[in-house]
Order: structure tokens, then C-alpha cells, then sequence
């Protein structure tokens, strides 16, 4: 029996680029065929969007997902900031992705208290619903970020708490499992680089980077779906995952996309709340890291929900996207595998405007 089969899956910010990845995954079975799957966002013209396009692609997906498509998947509006809405739908979960949150950098430096409403009381929202009104939740897994690591960002100073107050939830709520993801740049995802660069090009430039030494850890939707799927399957108690990604310069990413198009690329400098490197597990972090497949497992800082485990350290010191860099080639050839999904994603954002 698969882990997902016959349960009832939340996704929060299901309508985002990575919820509406996730749902897809959800939809296919891979990991059980489950009972209910919701989308809960606080946007209906994106549930609106979501909603018409899985409707419409359903010859080119297995059929079983659309058999029974009023049934298995629901669109509930709704907003992690406001408890009576999160406890209402958490009746109706096995299992929650906390995909819902304030990510682009600039807007949460301008409005940081607004993220400190989406990603970090969001997070409290869902692990106090579950105390308070004893849902019998299974998981919960908390969708972070590198910049939740050293944050030096408003964004990913609210997703380091968001990170610790689902970790400190294990011990308020014992009977729910709550683990946390954390990866970098997504490679497409709504407000990231990519689409950005593409966006410029197709305004015949220039292209902006910040500084010519930026690298991001660079990582397919589909990996940061598995890494979700991974958690789910081997992570205890308060552990984050983390993958082990690629990383390139932001000035390599660019020049591929522009390929022999005669556009130019301006530098503009780095950005309020910016790095030149992302991490993704600090120095501190390292002590209690171990490898696990293609993954890094950070085992929980508190020593009730770690229950003195010690860790098999894979790390000397932190894991920053300045480790392993790829030379312009490689970045080409990973991009060009990608070119499928990045294509697509851009021709539904335009018909989307």
C-alpha cells in the first residue's frame, strides 16, 4: 500500500508553481491514489486558471486522474493568515504541503510584515488548528527555502521561523509528523529568474544580472516535488531535507537564454536582502547533517524532538551554491533538458495575461 491511498491531501498555495506541479504529481498515483486532493489558496481567478487547464488537459494524462474529477479534486478559497479557514479545511486532511507564501525577495523587504503573516503565522495557523482541535493529521511538510539559511532577507528570516515552528510543533502535536523541505532557485517558478530573463529577451533586453560572480542552486519543479516525496516517505520528526542541486552563475543562466540573439546584458547590482552565494545548510547546521540518497537530511535542533539521535555528518563545513559551480556548458546542457518545461510554462503565462 503506497502512502497516499485513500487519504485526503491539502495543498496550501496550490495554485503557485510549485503547488500546481505538486497537485499534478498528487493526480498521477505515484505515491497512492488518494481520496481527495485541495487546492486552497486565496486567489480565485488563479483556482479559476488551475481549474480550467487541468480540465482541459485531460486527454494527455492518465485517465484515471479525470474519471472521477469532481470528486478527487476540490478548490477550497481560503488564507493561512486567518485561523478559522485553516482549521476548517485541516478537518478535511490526512496529509498538508504548506506551499502558501510571500517568496519574492523586494516585495517582502517593502511589506515585511505581511510575510511575517503568510509564512510565519500561516505556519503557527496550521500546528495550532491541530492542537487545538486534535486533527488526526499524519504530516505536515513545510516548503521552505535556502534563504531560510543565514537569512540576511526578510523572506528568509519568516521562513527560518516558519521552519522552527513546525519543527517545535512535533512536541505540541505528537501524534502529527511535521518535516520541513528546503531547496533553492526553481528553475520557471513564478517570480524567479528565469521567467524574468525570458520576459526581457522577449522585450528585445537587456537582460539584468546583479553581479557576475551570483551562483543559484538550480533545480527542475520535478526534483523539488521529489524531494516533498522523499520527506514524506524517511523523514523523522523534525528534519529537513535538503537537496543535493547544481548551481551555476546567474551571468551563465543568462547568456544561455540569449543563445545568438543579438541582446545585451546590463549589470545592475545586487538587490536589497540579496546574496552573492545561497546556502542551503550553514556552517552550524553541518554537525547535524547526513547524507541520505540524493539528499541532506538536518537533523532538529531540540533535543525532545531529536530524541538523541546523532547524525552520520556528511559536511565539514556549510553547503553554499560556491561549492560545485557549472561551467557554461553544463548549464547549457541542464537548461536544454529543461526547455520543454521552461517553453511550456512560458507559453501559459502568456495566455494567462
Amino acid at each position: 500500500m503506497k502512502p497516499f491511498d485513500g487519504k485526503r491531501l491539502l495543498v496550501t498555495g496550490g495554485t503557485g508553481s510549485l503547488g500546481q506541479v505538486l497537485v499534478r504529481r498528487l493526480l498521477t498515483g505515484e505515491m497512492g491514489n488518494p481520496a481527495k486532493i485541495i487546492v486552497f489558496s486565496r486567489d480565485e481567478a488563479k483556482q479559476h486558471f488551475m481549474r480550467t487547464e487541468f480540465q482541459h488537459k485531460a486527454a494527455a494524462t492518465d485517465e484515471i486522474i479525470y474519471r472521477n474529477f469532481n470528486q478527487k479534486l476540490e478548490f477550497w478559497i481560503g488564507d493561512v493568515r486567518d485561523f478559522h479557514s485553516v482549521a476548517a479545511v485541516l478537518r478535511e486532511a490526512d496529509f498538508v504541503f504548506n506551499a502558501a507564501a510571500l517568496k519574492q525577495v523586494p516585495n517582502c523587504e517593502y511589506f515585511p510584515y505581511e510575510a511575517v503573516l503568510t509564512n510565519v503565522s500561516g505556519a503557527e495557523n496550521i500546528a495550532r488548528a491541530i492542537q487545538e482541535h486534535q486533527l488526526p493529521v499524519q504530516a505536515v511538510v513545510g516548503i521552505s527555502t535556502d534563504k531560510a539559511c543565514k537569512p540576511v532577507n526578510v523572506m528568509g528570516m519568516t521562513k527560518a521561523i516558519q521552519e522552527r515552528v513546525f519543527i517545535q510543533a512535533n512536541m505540541r502535536c505528537p501524534q502529527t509528523r511535521f518535516v520541513c523541505v528546503r531547496y533553492g532557485n526553481v528553475l520557471a517558478s513564478r517570480g524567479s529568474v528565469i521567467p524574468l530573463f525570458h520576459e526581457q529577451i522577449h522585450s528585445g533586453g537587456p537582460v539584468t544580472i546583479t553581479t557576475p560572480e551570483m551562483t543559484r542552486f538550480l533545480l527542475p519543479l520535478d526534483v523539488a516535488v521529489d524531494t516533498v516525496f522523499t520527506a514524506i516517505r524517511e523523514a523523522r520528526p523534525g528534519e529537513t531535507y535538503v537537496p543535493r542541486a547544481p548551481s551555476s552563475l546567474v551571468k551563465h543562466i543568462a547568456e544561455v537564454l540569449i543563445g545568438d540573439r543579438e541582446i545585451p546584458m546590463k549589470e545592475i547590482g545586487i538587490r536589497p536582502g540579496e546574496k552573492v552565494h545561497e546556502i542551503m545548510i550553514s556552517d552550524e547546521e553541518a554537525s547535524r547533517s547526513e547524507a541520505r540518497g540524493r539528499w541532506y537530511a538536518i537533523l532538529p535542533m531540540l533535543p525532545e524532538v531529536n530524541e538523541d539521535r546523532t547524525a552520520k555528518v556528511a559536511l565539514t563545513k556549510e553547503y553554499s551554491s560556491s561549492d560545485e559551480v557549472m561551467s557554461l556548458e553544463e548549464t547549457r546542457r541542464l537548461l536544454i533538458e529543461q526547455r520543454l518545461m521552461l517553453e511550456d510554462v512560458a507559453e501559459r503565462r502568456e495566455t494567462l495575461r
